[in-house]
């Protein structure tokens, strides 16, 4: 009996290679320190648990540096070495730098939220919750099976559904956090659905396995099959806010801390877009003629109704910057969607690919930087609404012309290089492909764009209507801000390094 024992034990061991786990396990471990630390630090040194956690989050980023020699993988099956489930290649070094750097600038804008909420908001689950959703994000672009995938997104989730309602005994922010949990957990549910029609159809979870499978499909169980794609796709639409699975985002951008909302406009949406690019791309490349129209579609309904909906906020209405940056958040997903869609049509699907990626860098970086100077803004204007920001200039110049910038960069407009090269590449991937009527789309909404961008970005340099009100900016917002501003000059004088940064290799 120990004898036949024997081999079927060997068969199951695994050898871990920890250096390709480490970005997201350095995360996950200095969030559970941080969680105990919390019981022992008095309340007057409670800022060292943010700066630990911004600490943890550079060590993870630092982490990726020794991986960029070559692809490495891991909890890999014994039978065939190449089908593992956890992969650290190109794409995934590439997204993991995105959500690790947009948790990291999270963090700095979360370090001054925290001080000046004055104990109203948990320290030591707060830097708890956003480290684990965060390991999470990071984990989820490595997942090579359809299981991986779904602990990571749901690791992703459900800590930032309670960073959304840690403010206790509000309201607005309680409402927000069950709205956001109630669709995400329906969207998930769906999606396991359809993961299990895959599953039923093809016998295995493996990414790779299941795109050699799910070709030999027998007749009888084709519409199986397109119905577990067609559902699997679901849940990260709903991460990526995709319309008609939108409607949760701007009552939970509001709701929210403002640091948090900045977190999940730039890395929730990291989360949804790599779990969609794995699921389409990589498992189920024989039905591109099922996904391809259905994101090409989404693509066009998302941009439209972001864009719209930003443009019909009233300046005067409360957190009216806010809202008009989720509604904004919500037209960018409908670009980012487009050379998805693409690449079900295109030759070259990688290229495709990294246009999404390319996107989504530039996305990330001036995104975060309005974000922190809402932030800014919002600590004197509570309610934080785009009358406001009016005179920002003759109180702070240089802030007001770093968010003219970042406004500048997602309207697409010079000096914002990066967005204006950013939109094109995107628009080149619909040509490309044959998608001459998304191309038209697009072209119609970043013209509607404009129009609220520019409105914004004008009302910076207009005279105040009172005395100007100046701003001191604690030194986590201004490091935030100043990185921002630094990508996005950076990238504008030099935007061929988002190309070369986001070949993602991942074919």
């Amino acid at each position: 009996m120990s004898s036949q024992a024997q081999p079927l034990a060997e068969s199951v061991v695994q050898s871990v290679d920890w250096l390709a786990i480490a970005p997201p396990t350095i995360a996950a471990v200095v969030g559970l320190a941080v969680l105990v630390a919390d019981l022992f630090v008095g309340d007057t040194k409670k800022a060292l648990l943010g700066w630990t956690s911004v600490a943890g989050l550079t060590i993870s980023l630092l982490a990726l540096l020794p991986l960029l020699d070559g692809d490495r993988a891991t909890f890999c099956l014994t039978s065939t070495p190449d089908v593992c489930s956890y992969t650290a290649d190109r794409f995934t070094l590439v997204i993991q730098f995105l959500v690790l750097g947009g948790a990291l600038l999270a963090a700095l804008l979360s370090m001054t939220a925290l001080k000046d909420a004055k104990k109203e908001l948990p320290e030591g689950e707060f830097w708890f919750l956003l480290l684990s959703s965060a390991a999470g994000a990071a984990l989820l672009p490595a997942s090579r099976d359809l299981a991986t995938l779904i602990v990571a997104l749901e690791v992703a989730s459900l800590p930032a559904f309670a960073l959304v309602g840690i403010r206790h005994g509000d309201k607005r922010s309680s409402e927000a956090a069950l709205k956001f949990f109630l669709s995400s957990v329906t969207a998930t549910a769906v999606s396991l659905m359809g993961i299990s029609f895959v599953y039923a159809t093809t016998g295995t979870l493996y990414l790779t396995e299941i795109a050699d499978r799910i070709q030999n499909v027998d007749g009888d169980l084709h519409t199986v099959t397109q119905a577990g794609v067609v559902l699997t796709l679901i849940g990260f639409a709903f991460k990526t806010a995709a319309v008609p699975f939108h409607f949760w985002v701007p009552d939970t951008y509001v709701g929210a801390p403002l640091p948090v909302a900045a977190y999940l406009s730039v890395v929730g949406k990291a989360v949804g877009f790599s779990g969609l690019i794995l699921v389409t791309v990589v498992a189920l490349p024989s039905y591109a003629d099922a996904w391809g129209p259905a994101l090409a579609a989404l693509a066009a309904l998302t941009m439209t109704v972001g864009n719209v909906g930003a443009l019909k906020q009233q300046s005067t209405r409360a957190y009216s910057a806010v809202r008009l940056l989720a509604w904004s958040s919500v037209g960018q997903a409908g670009y980012l969607l487009v050379p998805i869609a693409a690449a079900a049509y295109s030759d070259d699907a990688e290229q495709a690919i990294g246009s999404t990626v390319a996107y989504a860098l530039m996305y990330a970086a001036v995104n975060l930087g309005a974000f922190a100077v809402a932030a800014l803004v919002g600590r004197t204007k509570h309610l934080n609404r785009v009358s406001d920001y009016r005179g920002l200039y003759a109180s702070s110049p240089a802030t007001a012309l770093l968010l003219a910038f970042f406004l500048l960069c997602l309207a697409g407009l010079p000096p914002g290089i990066i967005g204006l090269f950013a939109k094109v590449i995107v628009f080149s991937a619909a040509v490309d492909a044959g998608l001459g009527w998304l191309a038209v789309v697009m072209a119609v909404n970043v013209v509607i764009a404009l129009f609220y961008y520019l409105q914004w970005t004008a009302l910076l340099f207009r005279a105040p209507e009172g005395a100007p009100e100046p701003h001191r900016v604690p030194a986590p917002l201004t490091l935030a801000i100043a990185l921002t501003g630094i990508v996005g000059i950076v990238l504008s004088g030099a935007p061929q390094l988002v190309l070369r940064f986001a070949d993602t290799g991942l074919f």
